[in-house]
């Protein structure tokens, strides 16, 4: 069946890659940015895939411009089945070294654009007692990681925020929640460690100099071996969790990132027993 989707952060990588595939799906995909003049790789892309997309201007910390993108979806479709919260941004810094203002700017694009776009969709679903909210997470939302402990921080609350709403709203009104887990992503990778290191004062010389290097040169050997996927391979998980019948509550999408968080997810690898737990003990 043929679903409307919103999606954000699609001016680049995955965003772009999940939007294409759901119109390929054969979905209303409205494709959304903070910056429609950024579109222009989103466009070539769906034209060279022979897909048409609804591009709308909503940038995930202003609230007013997300429930602007939202009531054009429903004025125009009466519905939204699909809202894939997937505009994020990395920071890798140790926590001792960050201003404030990063650490802020890092949890507000990362956990409360997640809460406010999920906030804005959350009435027109519950009337519908239909939709699936899928948060794009990390495995940082699973287990920290050297010098990302302020991105693994907003990632580790957007698993608690899918797990929770997860817990009730589910068996109430039929609405699901999914936390995508990626390892990583190649067309990501150049715009992280020592981009974003550049653009926060570089590589400061003090103790965290050296473990930093370590860090930074482990990073490098991952992207050389091969172990982060390509934005369409992620894309495809996203479009997997969006056709099951009973969605995961989480997932990873690679075989490096199954290993890597395997001691914390093998008991209930979908969050699916947990939930029915959480259910039973408070609900029941």
């Amino acid at each position: 069946m043929s679903k409307i989707v919103l999606i954000t952060g699609t001016s680049t990588g995955l965003g772009i890659a999940t939007a294409v595939q759901a119109a390929q799906a054969g979905h209303t995909v409205y494709a959304t940015m903070r910056n429609t003049g950024k579109r222009t790789a989103l466009d070539t892309s769906a034209e060279a895939a022979g897909v048409s997309l609804r591009v709308l201007q909503l940038d995930v910390l202003d609230t007013s411009s997300i429930n602007a993108a939202v009531e054009t979806v429903i004025a125009e479709q009466g519905r939204i089945d699909v809202l894939i919260n997937n505009a994020g941004m990395g920071y890798a810094r140790s926590l001792e070294q960050a201003e404030e203002a990063d650490i802020q700017k890092i949890l507000d694009v990362n956990y409360m654009g997640v809460a406010r776009c999920t906030k804005a969709v959350m009435p027109f679903m519950r009337k519908a007692r239909a939709g699936h909210v899928i948060n794009i997470s990390s495995v940082g939302g699973l287990v920290g990681q050297p010098f990302n402990e302020i991105y693994c921080g907003a990632k580790f609350a957007v698993e608690g925020l899918t797990e929770s709403m997860a817990s009730y709203i589910t068996p109430s009104f039929g609405i699901h929640f999914t936390a995508v887990e990626p390892g990583g992503i190649t067309s990501e990778f150049a715009n992280s460690v020592m981009e974003q290191m550049a653009q926060t004062g570089g590589m400061l010389e003090d103790e965290y100099l050296p473990i930093l290097q370590k860090y930074v040169a482990g990073a490098q050997n991952r992207q050389d071996t091969g172990i982060y996927q390509t934005a369409d391979e992620v894309a495809a998980v996203v479009m997997q969790v969006m056709d099951a019948q009973q969605p995961p509550i989480r997932v990873r999408t690679s075989e490096w990132a199954e290993t890597f968080t395997k001691l914390k997810t093998s008991l209930d690898p979908d969050g699916l027993k947990q939930q029915a737990q959480v259910v039973d003990q408070f609900l029941t």
